[in-house]
């Protein structure tokens, strides 16, 4: 019978602990083992280190934030101090990026206690202080007013009338952006309709979402009005702005902005996504939109709500995300009734058709399978007349498909985005 005098347990443990906390540390607490605490540390590096952090059923990033989370809520500030140092420093597939350790240390505050977040924040940033410039992060000084929510952005409204209501979202890795990309909503949403997306290309892009006029927080007008007039908005907004040459995604109404921004105002638009949309209705079509504003002005909004929403999105979803349903069909209802005809009239009398050949920059069509306000032959249309467009269709998507399949949304926009 033979006897292995390695013990495994121990040496993983070990190559665990060096991966995590570097050899520099470990090898200056085993220098410092004595006889006293030796078998402490063995103890340790077999079951904490091999027991816990080498089971496969989490990442070693994930096991860096719990670490941090639990030991700023018992405030054990020697432990969190070593372990925040050593996820600045660690290897590339367990770093925490200094913006990642805030996203720790502002979630725990809230089930922790802002006063071990305080002082957690104070560890951290001493630590920054030490070895910002080595990780690539300088602390530069910035007033707590001067900041805003990542996930929202800096708001604001433009001085130009009418005012409209706008958030800027500025590229998370701290480098200038790839793109600017601008997110128009569809009539009847608002800018929230664009979180999701907006929220994943503000990664390395700037992004700008707003509300058109009449919707969310932007000014009404008095009076019908047009895409056109639509696209001016947009274009003074741009403008107001500096945001140069920018990647539209427009979706419904957006697209029909987006097409008049790229033929009235080209020099603002570097690429342009449609989604969902039309260059022109049929008369057929176009007589059920007068109908739709007359019975707005009759009965009022909350009247349409329900067809709305049935064209917005098919029975499946309907069905299984009916609280996203019912937030779309408020947004909608709480549109002045005016400023939602003033827009229906400007969607239903859309006409850009002859002239999507003068649309020179690249361009992605997208199209629901299942869409019934702008069914996929409208897509064709686009797609057959503007050079060299591409057309994706979204499978079971309807008219919201960036809402519907949010998934597949945003793949088809990172794909197009990729060869600008």
């Amino acid at each position: 019978m033979s006897y292995d005098p390695i013990d495994h347990d121990f040496e993983r443990g070990m190559e665990n602990r060096r991966q995590i906390l570097g050899d520099e540390w470990v090898n200056r607490s085993v220098a410092n083992a004595t006889e006293f605490n030796a078998e402490f540390q063995n103890l340790i590096t077999r079951f904490a280190w091999n027991d816990i952090w080498g089971r496969p059923g989490l990442e070693k990033k994930t096991r860096r934030v719990i670490v941090l989370a639990i030991t700023m809520a018992l405030s054990r500030w020697e432990e969190f101090e070593l372990h925040a140092r050593a996820a600045l420093l660690g290897d590339a597939d367990t770093r925490l990026t200094p913006d990642e350790m805030k996203e720790v240390l502002m979630q725990a505050a809230i089930y922790a206690g802002v006063p071990a977040a305080n002082t957690a924040f104070t560890h951290a940033q001493h630590i920054l202080r030490e070895i910002g410039a080595q990780i690539g992060y300088p602390l530069a000084p910035l007033l707590p007013a001067n900041t805003c929510h990542p996930g929202i952005g800096r708001e604001g409204a433009t001085t130009s009338k009418p005012a409209l209501h706008y958030s800027v979202r500025a590229p998370r890795s701290g480098k200038a952006p790839r793109h600017t990309v601008v997110l128009s909503h569809a009539l009847g949403c608002d800018l929230t309709m664009w979180d999701g997306l907006a929220n994943l290309l503000a990664a390395d892009c700037r992004v700008i979402t707003y509300d058109q006029r009449g919707h969310g927080s932007s000014d009404a007008t008095a009076g019908l009005t047009t895409i056109a007039e639509l696209a001016d908005d947009a274009a003074r907004l741009l403008r107001e702005l500096d945001s140069g040459p920018v990647v539209w995604i427009g979706l419904s109404m957006g697209g029909m902005v987006g097409q008049e921004l790229a033929l009235n105002h080209p020099s603002l638009v570097a690429a342009l996504i449609v989604a969902n949309t039309t260059s022109a209705y049929p008369e057929a079509a176009r007589n059920a939109w007068q109908q739709r504003i007359e019975t707005v002005r009759q009965q009022g909004i909350e009247a349409i709500g329900d067809a709305v929403m049935a064209r917005y999105f098919n029975d499946q979803f309907r069905s299984k995300h009916s609280a996203t349903v019912t937030r779309f069909r408020q947004c909608l209802v709480n549109i002045d009734p005016a400023a939602y005809v003033a827009c229906c009239h400007a969607v239903g009398s859309v006409d850009t058709t002859a002239r999507l050949s003068q649309i020179v920059v690249p361009t992605l069509v997208i199209a629901g399978a299942q869409d019934q306000g702008t069914p996929l032959v409208m897509s064709q249309t686009l797609c057959e007349s503007i050079p060299n467009a591409q057309l994706i269709v979204l499978e079971n998507a309807s008219h919201l498909s960036a809402v519907e399949q949010p998934e597949a949304f945003a793949q088809a926009v990172l794909t197009f985005m990729v060869g600008l």
